[in-house]
């Protein structure tokens, strides 16, 4: 089952009950994997790790888009300022989540693929043990972090994808994927030499999803936000495309929603950290 652009409110009514059902069974297996206290990882995979976390210089850009392609969700245009943040140069690997969790229940499993069918919960927990494994903190990147990571930051040159007009140059789409993710790096970065950014995986940002959040935040570091309970159930934002998405599906403005306990084959995730 591969999300598509469904409308929202059906995303979150249908996955949200279809992931209880489907994955519901593998609960018992996590949770006695969790309790391993499997909280570390080797040297060289932390020192990989901190090495391909990208400095990203804060500034402003337009967020958004009032293009004729763009949907509502993705409207109006308009202006953000961030701090600087680090992001990681690609997804989470498979490798790097089963080291922490001592589990992985991805489709199309091999070390340097980016893990997959796994929660924005799950996500959470692994963040929560990769920093108890650091000592650093880790977290998901906001929507607004994401998208101008995405763009290029201060070195954008406006492509319609992220990293390229191109799409075959930076991303595995519907036209080249052959209906599965695939190993990160293997395309084209874009300007801050990030990988994977159009295709291959959708990515999870802390955003809660709203077709009017670009009216409502803030113009500085946004987080759009209804709660600040993280285990509440909740519709998320998921940037970046995947893999079974057209090129005309994949602009690097396009942005969806997820629910925050589903889990699909075709979203994954990266870390992001603040600079102190």
């Amino acid at each position: 089952m591969t999300l598509k652009l469904l409308p929202v409110d059906f995303i979150y009514k249908y996955f949200a009950t279809a992931s209880v059902l489907i994955f519901g069974l593998t609960f018992f297996t996590e949770l006695m994997a969790s309790d391993g206290n499997q909280y570390s990882i080797p040297d060289e995979m932390q020192k990989t790790l901190i090495e391909e976390m990208i400095w990203v210089e804060g500034g402003s850009f337009e967020m958004g888009s009032d293009a004729k392609e763009a949907r509502s969700r993705e409207r109006p245009k308009h202006n953000v300022t961030l701090d600087g943040f680090y992001i990681g140069q690609t997804e989470v690997s498979q490798a790097l989540f089963e080291q922490v969790m001592g589990w992985n229940y991805s489709y199309f499993p091999c070390d340097t693929c980016p893990v997959n069918n796994i929660s924005w919960f799950n996500m959470l927990l692994f963040i929560e043990r990769l920093n108890e494994a650091t000592d650093k903190i880790f977290r998901l990147p906001t929507e607004a972090e994401w998208a101008y990571a995405a763009k290029g930051g201060k070195h954008s040159k406006g492509y319609r994808y992220s990293g390229s007009n191109n799409i075959d140059e930076v991303a595995w789409y519907a036209g080249n994927a052959n209906r599965k993710s695939h190993p990160v790096a293997e395309k084209k970065p874009n300007e801050l030499g990030l990988y994977d950014m159009t295709g291959n995986l959708w990515e999870f940002c802390q955003d809660d999803m709203s077709r009017v959040a670009y009216s409502h935040t803030a113009a500085k570091n946004p987080l759009y936000s209804r709660t600040d309970n993280a285990k509440q159930k909740a519709m998320k934002v998921i940037r970046g495309s995947g893999y079974e998405f057209a090129a005309n599906e994949s602009e690097v403005f396009k942005r969806d929603g997820a629910t925050n306990n589903v889990r699909m084959p075709d979203i994954g995730f990266r870390l992001a950290m603040s600079k102190n």
